[in-house]
């Protein structure tokens, strides 16, 4: 309990900084953005190219495991866009958005610190192959998705669009970037790593406490039953798929831990970027996110303690 407790606590207490400075008017929204612009742009991407390119892809990249883990998501982005639509009467365009925001877990700036205090930094191997695709497919799934039912049918030059979104997409980018170096064997120079490694130790510390700043900014109005759906289907659903499969596919106890614990994780900010990209079902979006992060610090505890062995 007391290790679990000191698991979870500092990661909830940096974000609970971030959001009680700008409640306070000490973090304006001017300088939350600059430092989220910081962090998603510049600092994280740093921080996904570096794992990716120091992967070991034999042992850390089991296709088990990104089975286990997106075969969960898929069914929660299902589930998401289905319960909106058939349960909540919203429109198609809404429905797919509210399914992302069940898809797109926050797997950097919770289920990254998470992980890495309850198990350890040696721990993080399975989390990075699962970053490796995040990004990919879940914007691969919710462009093709959204632009299926925008399109009514008339699907000429859908490839080209989903393309066209994935490969402006910064974190896309980065990890491309990483694999790149490592499946060529590139050296880079002892500098650039000495560089890289102080964005990547920024990256974490500094979108917790950004993070915190952009979700004062959002009220859980309206549309509660929507998001209660979202919220249970987040970090209730998705995490019980992530173990159902990943049993089912035998994975080892280390792989395990990172499908679910990342399937544990609320919907990210990216969920709320989505739907603004579209202009549908913001509120939802917004609210889910902020009422999902809080209701994690329960649930991310409840699902430690199933798995054990954090400490």
């Amino acid at each position: 309990m007391q290790a679990l407790v000191g698991t979870i606590l500092p990661v909830f207490l940096v974000i609970g900084a971030g959001y009680g400075a700008a409640r306070r008017g000490w973090f304006t929204p001017a300088a939350v953005d600059g430092l989220m612009t910081f962090t998603l742009q510049f600092a994280i991407p740093c921080l996904l190219f570096a794992a990716l390119a120091r992967l070991d892809l034999g042992q850390g990249f089991d296709p088990r495991l990104i089975a286990a883990y997106y075969s969960a998501a898929t069914f929660s982005f299902l589930a998401g866009l289905l319960g909106a639509r058939l349960v909540f009467a919203r429109p198609w365009e809404d429905a797919v958005a509210i399914g992302f925001v069940c898809l797109f877990s926050n797997s950097i700036m919770l289920g990254l610190p998470i992980m890495e205090r309850a198990y350890g930094p040696a721990a993080l191997a399975g989390n990075y192959a699962i970053l490796a695709v995040h990004a990919p497919f879940c914007y691969g799934l919710g462009v093709t998705a959204m632009e299926v039912v925008r399109a009514r049918g008339a699907l000429a030059g859908l490839p080209w669009r989903v393309a066209r979104a994935m490969f402006r997409n910064i974190l896309v980018l980065a990890i491309g970037g990483g694999l790149a170096v490592n499946l060529a064997g590139l050296p880079l120079p002892g500098p650039v790593w000495s560089a890289l490694d102080l964005m990547v130790r920024a990256a974490l510390p500094t979108a917790l406490f950004g993070l915190g700043g952009i979700l004062c900014r959002y009220r859980p109005e309206g549309d509660l039953r929507t998001i209660a759906w979202v919220c249970a289907v987040s970090l209730l659903l998705h995490p019980a798929l992530a173990w159902g499969f990943g049993r089912a596919l035998g994975l080892s106890e280390a792989s395990f831990r990172s499908a679910v614990v990342t399937a544990a994780m609320a919907p990210g900010i990216n969920g709320y970027v989505f739907a603004s990209l579209y202009g549908v079902a913001k509120r939802v979006a917004a609210a889910s996110v902020l009422v999902a992060t809080a209701g994690s610090i329960v649930t991310a505890w409840a699902w430690l303690t199933l798995l054990g062995g954090a400490g």
